[in-house]
């Protein structure tokens, strides 16, 4: 309806002599229902131009406007030069037919077929398992991805393997330590660097499977079992959460495939590095920061901002039309950086977008969540998710823009009440199923016959337009890579629902009525479903 609308107004523009060419014509929902179903202020955008008054040129623009009766019921003048429009009872009743006939696919859009994006995200250490802070990423990440997919993108999703530097040293140290322990030596708590309880699982399973055989196997051994078991541990709870990645990227490869030598020569071409104190350094001061950084230390160990270049280069020479990166807020002073270096390669970098999550605490009954069930002094993500359950899981971390902070309330998270978001959702999904399976009893579950422009009711018309706007907010959420516009949409249409089940019995002895009402909740049904689909959570038949 929008895009109908704007071609309307942009040819009401043209034959008033007025520039439309490059004008964003916005249209919003009107705050109070009676001013109408959607409003635009282009008659005051246009004023200065026209050197008219804004109800003048609205008066204007409504005079050159050729709607479709059974689009658009009324158009009309308010405030101060607003016009807004109603929707035709004909066009609800259509619209209504048109998500039945979809199903599966009414929210889902070909806007951006044939456009490629590259999305990373997660990327954490194979140092350990997920704790329960890196759930935010990993939700918003995988529920972007289904936004931009139902959106038209081609997604490829990417994990960045970064496996590299003293940190699975520092892995491996913890490991061996712990192992060697096992066969009574004598150990120095200063070499264990990771003291979680999967460090010694980890050695106990070496035990287990090689006895005392790897008592003089080398650093590299205990830094592959590390690795390799603590990225099992990652992928085992990203696949609770059902959560895929295409590529794994192997931060290894960097080095073993010259990419690092080669940025590194790039950066020395362009004159922004340089060697100083045995360290080499980044002019970080000539891209605006407040002093230079240094990308290998004097030990000749690269900081995260040369590899992370380098890495970014290949993403851009991979040629996505789109590259996304979610970072935890503690990468908000990195990424600048590296941005900058890659420019200074002569790469481009404006399709690259950077969205950085605000950390979460958890709470418990007002408490503070410090303490893990079984780490002792970590709480695992593994933990959240039997603590609540995946559904809260993948809704709680998404609910709110990334941009803020995020408090984890576990005990609402467990609540099996109105109160609890996401159980609010599913709910509604588990009601219409019930009365679907009544009416079915009844006889009443063929919809062939049913005459939609028997719903009238003021609660059955604000629960159609309602469903109306469900692909405006999967575009517009894809579009921003704002998921919490997804959640309170459908807040906004259980609510609605919930007041036309409260409003209107769906089986009467109206059979005709009965019909209509029934194919507005399989609608609903439907549509919860799909945005369901796209956050990854269950729609429940029975609760």
């Amino acid at each position: 309806m929008k895009e109908y609308l704007k071609e309307q107004i942009t040819e009401a523009l043209h034959a008033l002599g007025l520039e439309a060419d490059g004008i964003d014509i916005q249209f919003e929902k009107p705050k109070v229902a009676d001013h109408g179903d959607l409003s635009t202020n282009i008659a005051m955008m246009m004023a200065r131009d026209a050197k008219k008054n804004p109800r003048v040129v609205a008066g204007e623009i409504l005079g050159k406007l050729d709607l479709d009766p059974a689009r658009i019921s009324a158009a009309e003048i308010a405030g101060p030069g607003f016009i807004n429009f109603r929707y035709a009872s004909e066009h609800l009743t259509e619209a209504l037919e048109d998500i039945l006939l979809r199903g599966d696919a009414y929210g889902r859009s070909d806007a951006n077929a044939g456009k490629t994006v590259n999305v990373e995200w997660v990327s954490a250490n194979p140092t350990g398992p997920l704790h329960a802070g890196h759930g935010r990423q990993v939700c918003i990440g995988a529920t972007i991805c289904s936004l931009l997919e139902w959106t038209g993108w081609t997604v490829t999703r990417e994990y960045y393997f970064n496996n590299a530097g003293n940190q699975m040293n520092n892995l491996a140290t913890s490991i061996r330590e712990r192992y060697l322990a096992l066969l009574g030596e004598e150990i120095s708590d200063e070499n264990i660097l990771y003291a979680g309880e999967y460090i010694a699982d980890i050695a106990r399973a070496i035990h287990q499977e090689h006895a005392d055989t790897k008592r003089s196997a080398p650093l590299e051994y205990f830094r592959k079992q590390g690795e390799e078991r603590c990225f099992a541990m990652i992928r085992a709870t990203l696949d609770r959460l059902s959560v895929i990645h295409d590529v794994f990227y192997n931060e290894d490869t960097l080095y073993s495939d010259g990419k690092i030598d080669e940025v590194l020569t790039a950066l020395r071409a362009k004159g922004v590095v340089y060697d100083k104190d045995e360290a080499v350094w980044l002019k970080t001061t000539e891209f605006g920061a407040d002093k230079d950084r240094v990308i290998i230390k004097s030990t000749g160990e690269p900081t995260y901002r040369l590899p992370d270049i380098a890495y970014h280069r290949e993403k851009i020479v991979r040629g996505f039309d789109r590259i996304i990166d979610i970072f935890g807020a503690d990468h908000i002073a990195t990424i600048p950086d590296v941005l900058a270096a890659v420019r200074t390669m002569d790469l481009r970098t404006e399709h690259i977008d950077v969205i950085i999550h605000q950390m979460v605490s958890f709470v418990n009954e007002g408490e503070a969540v410090k303490m893990s069930k079984r780490s002792g002094n970590v709480y695992y993500l593994e933990d959240l998710i039997d603590d609540v359950g995946i559904d809260a899981v993948r809704f709680f971390f998404i609910m709110r823009g990334a941009n803020s902070h995020l408090e984890f309330d576990i005990k609402l998270a467990q609540e099996q009440s109105e109160n609890n978001p996401v159980y609010y959702l599913q709910y509604a999904h588990a009601r219409i199923a019930s009365i679907l399976r009544f009416a079915e009893q009844e006889g009443m579950a063929d919809l062939a016959q049913a005459q939609l422009a028997l719903l009238a009711h003021e609660s059955e018309i604000a629960l159609i337009k309602e469903l109306l706007r469900f692909p405006e907010w999967v575009e517009i959420s894809a579009r921003t890579c704002e998921t919490q516009h997804l959640c309170t949409y459908l807040h906004s249409c259980a609510t609605a629902f919930h007041k036309f089940y409260h409003d209107c019995r769906v089986v009467t002895e109206d059979r005709a009525l009965s019909a209509a009402r029934i194919a507005l909740c399989k609608a609903t049904m439907q549509v919860l479903r799909n945005g369901f689909t796209i956050i990854g959570i269950d729609a429940p038949e029975k609760m």
